[in-house]
């Protein structure tokens, strides 16, 4: 079957000031990536629709919803959530696709139009708590999407598979009690966040690196803790909160991941998702 491939133009407009490193160049850098692969004549393209208030309630407190909705500029210069984390007068609308997105994605691949989804949106979404923005991230764009499984779809064991080298201490924020949902995730510590080392949850697998570790520690946790979890939990959806800033050219970090990394836990959580 083939893949989904959703993204917006909307997406790229989104800019927190000059050199910072959270640019529409990571939606340009994979697009002309699958053109010069010829990848991208096996996608169907989608953009990304517009994510409902409604949908965003679900999974943030409604309050904190209406405080980025009020906070949004409507002229030139920055709202600053955090001191790394600022609005244009483009981050809403960008911050609704990429959650919209994710709900969609859903919806092509439980509809059975899709095998699976990618969705190339900006900007991120892991470290947004209920009812805090945070590190680049406004609304939890996976964490939005696995609640409309639940919801919608009323699925009973969804996974999600982190591997940013930050810990994704919104997702975990936002489901640390909620029993259908499976959450692991590989991550650089100590490092930005600066949690998730400590916590005990059956459901929880965080899976912390230390800096200068490389792809057979990645992949020797990952084999040791994730799959045989995810075996375990059988999920019936399995979402994917990809960053690469763990590879080894990424100058903001200390891991040393590399391509081939990438697709080994992908082809190792594909092949959970085909049982």
């Amino acid at each position: 079957m083939t893949i989904a491939f959703i993204s917006h133009p909307d997406c790229l407009l989104h800019t927190m000031g000059p050199g910072h490193p959270e640019c529409p160049q990571r939606l340009t850098a994979i697009a002309e990536r699958l053109v010069e692969s010829g990848g991208d004549a096996h996608l169907c393209h989608y953009e990304a629709p517009l994510v409902s208030k409604d949908e965003l309630y679900r999974t943030h407190d409604q309050a904190y919803v209406d405080e980025i909705f009020q906070s949004a500029p409507t002229g030139d210069g920055l709202a600053y959530l955090d001191p790394d984390t600022a609005m244009n007068a483009h981050t809403l609308n960008a911050a609704l696709r990429a959650a919209g997105a994710v709900v969609y994605a859903v919806d092509l691949v439980m509809e059975g139009r899709h095998s699976a989804a990618f969705c190339n949106v900006r900007p991120p979404g892991h470290h947004a708590e209920h009812n805090l923005a945070m590190g680049f991230c406004f609304f939890n764009n996976v964490a939005v999407g696995v609640r409309h499984a639940l919801d919608r779809w009323k699925l009973q064991r969804v996974a999600i598979v982190d591997f940013d080298v930050h810990h994704g201490n919104g997702t975990e924020d936002i489901f640390r009690d909620e029993p259908r949902v499976l959450l692991g995730s590989t991550f650089q510590y100590p490092f930005y966040p600066y949690r998730g080392a400590d916590t005990v949850s059956d459901r929880i697998i965080n899976m912390p690196l230390p800096a200068g570790a490389g792809g057979k520690a990645f992949r020797s946790v990952v084999e040791a803790r994730l799959l045989p979890a995810l075996d375990a939990f059988r999920p019936q959806l399995i979402f994917f909160s990809a960053g690469f800033d763990a590879h080894r050219d990424d100058p903001l970090a200390g891991l040393n991941l590399v391509e081939s990394d990438y697709a080994w836990i992908t082809e190792k959580v594909k092949a959970v998702a085909d049982k």
